[in-house]
């Protein structure tokens, strides 16, 4: 199923356990962050038919990070478009690093995959109407990333953050450190519309990430607790 969630912007829900896909439709290029898991692929192809865009129309991919929920249908665009990530997640991805990626544990084979373009911090993506920032924000993986458009206040969070102050777990490359870090970072922006890679939309992203913060700062306590 897809929204629009404004003009170019599509928000493409598959199913569970697949993540969010959004589809960001440029007068210069078309861009998807996040296809999803390999094996919910026909649901996104029909959706992306549904809005007028076939696949092989779309031009680059973002990973938010390495998990097969997020990268999985990146094989059916790899040999079209150009998939970008961060580059620790890069690493993982095309040397099929299955503790990390989770294919397996999604029945889906890790190997085969390839990584065009290699991100790092602060990066940009200049398209004509969209102005495209790359924001580091390691802590459910070291490999994630947030996407970030100034100008319309916009935040595409992946798995970093969601509604209502809800945060990840900490996957086996991520870090609490980090994490607290990340979001530490992300609230001295100026954010109208949190796009999680799960979940709901959120207008209220101020207070989501506040939220968050604490959560992740009482998370780490009662770790270091148990430990």
């Amino acid at each position: 199923m897809y929204e629009k969630i404004k003009d170019s912007l599509y928000k493409i829900k598959t199913e569970r356990p697949s993540c969010t896909s959004y589809l960001i439709i440029d007068q210069q290029k078309i861009l998807l962050i996040d296809p999803g898991l390999y094996q919910k692929y026909p649901i996104l192809k029909k959706e992306l038919n549904n809005i007028g865009i076939k696949p092989e129309d779309i031009d680059m991919v973002i990973n938010t990070h390495e998990h097969a929920d997020h990268m999985g249908a990146n094989k059916y665009f790899q040999n079209t478009a150009t998939i970008m990530t961060h580059r620790y997640a890069a690493t993982k991805i095309i040397y099929a690093d299955e503790e990390v990626l989770h294919c397996r544990g999604h029945g889906h084979d890790p190997r085969g995959y390839n990584v065009h373009l290699w991100l790092e911090n602060n990066n940009v993506l200049e398209l004509d109407d969209w102005f495209l920032k790359i924001l580091y924000t390691p802590g459910h993986t070291s490999g994630s990333l947030c996407v970030y458009e100034p100008r319309k206040r916009i935040l595409f969070s992946g798995d970093t953050v969601f509604s209502k102050g809800t945060i990840s777990k900490i996957s086996d490359s991520g870090s609490y450190g980090e994490y607290i870090n990340s979001l530490s970072r992300l609230n001295t922006l100026k954010i109208n519309q949190l796009l999680p890679g799960h979940g709901s939309v959120s207008n209220d992203v101020e207070e989501d990430i506040q939220k968050a913060l604490i959560n992740a700062k009482s998370r780490h306590e009662e770790f270091l607790n148990i430990e």
